[in-house]
């Protein structure tokens, strides 16, 4: 099973050296600016300099954020709540992701580093673009404005109070995996995988109402 952690106040420390340490952190501007200005960029490309049609280079624009939804719940489950049997998993597992459990207000803990987000996103480019062609560049831009939009949900959910609109569903969502059970609600940007793989968890409250009418 999966490390269980309760939340803390202040931000909790991953490595000992003072180099390393510094590199886990960043501020939300920095990979939100970043992504959002290569995905824009990779769509004004495919359009200007490779000639794509803009309803083409759009519609792969938005393919791609819907697959980084998938992705990113992909990564949620099987790779951040990895099963932590031995002492290794279980440090690896707090290393990527433990520690936001631990300290989920930890401001400078709620994106990737730059540089680790990076590298993971020229791979995804330039795996789309080997395998779908010229349109990758679109696709891949949609994938990384797709990462963007996700970090600035992850980032309000966890800093900003729920608003009283429909966005607030995202508050709701997301708080369900921290503060009532970690082994579902997976999807951060989106409930809509936790749907389609039946591992939405029950709301609390309404599991206390069914003890109550059955009684």
């Amino acid at each position: 099973m999966a490390v269980q952690t309760k939340p803390r106040p202040g931000a909790g420390r991953i490595f000992q050296s003072p180099v390393l340490e510094a590199l886990t952190k960043t501020h939300i501007s920095i990979p939100l600016a970043l992504f959002w200005a290569i995905g824009a960029i990779s769509l004004w490309y495919s359009i200007a300099r490779l000639g794509i049609g803009w309803s083409t280079a759009l519609t792969f624009f938005l393919g791609g954020m819907v697959l980084f939804t998938l992705v990113e719940y992909l990564m949620h489950r099987f790779l951040y709540h990895i099963p932590a049997a031995t002492p290794k998993r279980r440090r690896f597992q707090y290393v990527i992701h433990g520690i936001h459990h631990e300290h989920p207000r930890d401001k400078q803990r709620l994106a990737m580093p730059p540089v680790v987000s990076l590298v993971l996103a020229s791979l995804f480019i330039t795996l789309f673009r080997f395998t779908i062609g010229p349109n990758g560049f679109a696709f891949g831009g949609g994938f990384l404005f797709g990462y963007s939009t996700y970090l600035l949900a992850h980032y309000a959910v966890h800093i900003f109070k729920q608003p009283k609109n429909f966005l607030g569903i995202l508050w709701k969502h997301h708080n369900l995996h921290h503060y009532v059970g970690d082994d579902g609600a997976f999807g951060v940007s989106s409930p809509f995988w936790d749907y389609i793989f039946n591992t939405m968890p029950k709301d609390p409250r309404r599991r206390e109402a069914s003890k109550v009418n059955l009684l």
